[in-house]
């Protein structure tokens, strides 16, 4: 089914503004901006009428590769100020890979519940943790060995790359959880998107390739349109704004408090698993 120009202006119009807010919210959070890129695509793609079968798919694939640049501007301005933990990147980086490369064979076979239902469970916890959580809520005051480090790098890789996300709202969750502060766990998140969406945004492009093929009449999966499940129009009108608000949002995420940064980001990882949940049932 095509697109006339109302559509694809709407569209277009929809992905430049997100691209921005995702942009800022990759620099203010540490995260790749999954997060937000996931669920506007979600209600985009709906609107274009992309079936469920390969709507939650094509928004994990795409907001993977759109995360590449943001990521990788992010961690620039957050290594520049000199918060970010790259020993412990070094650990992460093989088992995170990995990961990536198992939750993206994942993605070829599993039905969307799967997808939402990771967006759901890892939204809501790190959501608690950042709103309710006391600083006595801890596993240890500091990361635990390389060993166990990189079983929580692998968990991390699968994960993200079945939500779309640059790792961020797990790897937050870690290091605080072992007494690390969130300004250098936001900083060092920023890394590990960069670690995470680049296999990812691959390996969904080798998930979703053989589906165009099962929808010849859903223009979004088609040739030019896309490769696999990456949606080449929202990685173009994604990129640009995105990677021009990053700074921005760095900027913001050290001018705040440790709980104001806390809260916000909290409150925001609250917001996508409501949004989530109530999919289940519209």
């Amino acid at each position: 089914m095509g697109l006339d120009l109302y559509q694809m202006l709407w569209l277009g119009t929809g992905l430049l503004v997100a691209g921005g807010v995702t942009g800022i919210l990759a620099g203010l959070f540490g995260v790749g901006g999954g997060t937000v890129i996931v669920p506007i695509l979600y209600e985009l793609f709906r609107y274009m009428a992309v079936p469920e079968e390969v709507r939650m798919p094509l928004c994990v694939g795409t907001s993977l590769a759109i995360i590449i640049p943001t990521s990788i501007r992010s961690y620039r301005s957050h290594l520049a100020r000199g918060v970010v933990d790259t020993s412990l990147l070094r650990v992460w980086a093989i088992p995170v890979v990995i990961g990536v490369i198992l939750g993206s064979i994942i993605a070829r076979y599993a039905p969307e519940e799967v997808f939402k239902s990771v967006f759901v469970a890892v939204a809501g916890v790190s959501a608690i943790r950042l709103l309710f959580g006391k600083d006595s809520w801890r596993f240890g005051d500091d990361v635990p060995g390389k060993t166990a480090t990189g079983i929580v790098g692998l968990v991390i890789g699968v994960l993200s790359s079945l939500m779309g996300i640059g790792g961020g709202q797990l790897s937050n969750l870690f290091m605080t959880f072992y007494n690390r502060p969130i300004h250098q766990a936001v900083a060092t998140s920023s890394g590990l998107g960069v670690l995470i969406s680049i296999p990812g945004a691959l390996g969904y492009i080798y998930a979703g390739w053989p589906r165009a093929a099962e929808f010849p009449d859903v223009a979004a999966l088609q040739p030019p349109m896309a490769l696999g499940y990456v949606s080449l129009l929202g990685l173009l009108l994604f990129i640009p704004t995105s990677i021009i608000a990053a700074p921005f949002g760095v900027k913001l995420a050290h001018s705040l408090s440790k709980r104001k940064l806390e809260v916000a980001f909290g409150l925001f990882l609250l917001f996508i698993c409501l949004r989530f949940l109530a999919s289940f049932f519209v």
